[in-house]
């Protein structure tokens, strides 16, 4: 991609109404506008990244044997009577009734809408387990939308359902899906806690939540400084060394519950057992959510000039930077190292405008991309550019020849 013909309005200053440091630099670094509190509109980097974070998403999920499916985000009220969720809910519920006379929302969840499909096509116990998820958007009136994406009205989750015939197979996908989890976020580079967790409104016999620590977290979190151990209950003394825990602010990114049949009974999604006995299906439940993971990446992994993007959601791999773009030998092997570089599957972001070098410097630490390749005019005279990460700041001095195998060594590391 080359900046000059792309859509990156990038901010000098802090926008007022951004308090978190995710918020205002998600604003600045041109990923996300908001349109009216609480509700962002992703822009063409914002879009990168999500995708990013999306398919990683469907990559661990897909190997652990769950399937996607896309449910709808209107819902019909009468489910939501049926699970008896309708009144437990109803402050943050978006309703209407449509011309036909129905009532409807706007999904805050799934879990009504997931067990109403399995119980018109889940039978036997012979269908069973199942696992299926999505990728989905929710919608939420939030009294108070706060720190962007981390708080919002309008958001985006992955949610996933395991469906099975007694305790023994929910204990497997439970574990099944915890361990995803971990693979998930540690593909996102975040320093999470776990904690035993209560079920809320959401129901069940136990969950779990994973939480990054975050000075903007809505959520408060006990954990030791000695073993890591966390607790979401208030907690003076670990259980486990002795040391003492201190309280810290923390971003909820995902949750577990071993729902049961909770859902299938009130929605009688039944299924004929090895003895011929109709029995309610046993359920899990396990989100992420997926746009607040973003915000959560950025809040941990930035400095005071902007963004550090670990590169699996980095919306570029490596940009490139010549100083003098009218530079001619700079323009050509600008070009050159775009196409190469391209070839080879990386994202290349070429910063090809006729502007000052400290404006791409600056514009460049904000975006955040891991690796920059610097391209001077005095450089390039002695036939040597720069590779530059972003996360330290440490720069190479290196032959143009050698060019695109120092940038493979470095993305590699």
């Amino acid at each position: 991609m080359f900046w000059s013909k792309s859509f990156i309005p990038t901010l000098k200053e802090v926008p007022q109404e951004a308090e978190s440091a995710a918020h205002q630099l998600m604003l600045r670094a041109g990923l996300t506008r908001m349109l009216v509190a609480g509700v962002y509109t992703y822009l063409p980097l914002g879009l990168r990244v999500l995708n990013n974070v999306q398919n990683i998403i469907r990559e661990v999920m897909n190997a652990v044997g769950a399937q996607e499916v896309l449910l709808s985000c209107l819902q019909p009220q009468e489910l939501w009577d049926r699970s008896g969720r309708n009144t437990q809910m109803e402050e943050i519920m978006i309703r209407f009734t449509d011309r036909r006379g129905r009532k409807m929302c706007l999904g805050p969840t799934h879990e009504e809408v997931i067990t109403d499909l399995v119980a018109n096509h889940i039978n036997s116990y012979k269908q069973l387990p199942l696992i299926l998820y999505q990728i989905q958007t929710k919608f939420r009136d939030e009294i108070r939308p706060r720190f962007g994406l981390i708080r919002s009205c309008e958001f985006i989750m992955k949610d996933a359902y395991s469906f099975d015939e007694n305790e023994e197979g929910l204990e497997s996908n439970y574990k099944r899906m915890y361990e995803a989890y971990i693979k998930i976020f540690e593909r996102f580079s975040l320093n999470y806690v776990i904690t035993e967790a209560d079920s809320g409104v959401m129901g069940g016999s136990g969950s779990h939540e994973f939480l990054v620590l975050a000075e903007s977290g809505e959520d408060t979190v006990c954990v030791c400084g000695v073993c890591g151990y966390a607790s979401s209950a208030p907690r003076n003394v670990c259980l486990k060394c002795n040391a003492r825990m201190q309280e810290k602010k923390a971003i909820e990114i995902g949750h577990i519950f071993k729902l049961g049949i909770k859902y299938s009974k009130s929605l009688s999604a039944l299924f004929t057992d090895g003895k011929g006995i109709r029995q309610p299906i046993i359920m899990g439940c396990y989100g992420i959510g997926v746009s607040r993971a973003i915000a959560a990446v950025i809040e941990t992994h930035h400095d005071e000039q902007g963004i550090i993007w670990p590169r699996e959601v980095s919306p570029f791999d490596v940009a490139i930077v010549p100083l003098n773009i009218t530079h001619n030998e700079s323009r050509e092997l600008a070009f050159d190292l775009y196409q190469k570089l391209s070839a080879l599957g990386l994202k290349v972001l070429l910063d090809d405008r006729d502007e000052r070098s400290g404006v791409k410097f600056k514009d460049g630490d904000l975006i955040g991309i891991p690796l920059r390749v610097i391209i001077g005019t005095k450089k390039l005279s002695q036939n040597e550019i720069e590779l530059q990460k972003r996360r330290d700041k440490t720069t190479h001095t290196i032959r143009v020849e050698e060019a695109i195998e120092k940038i493979l060594k470095v993305l590699r590391e």
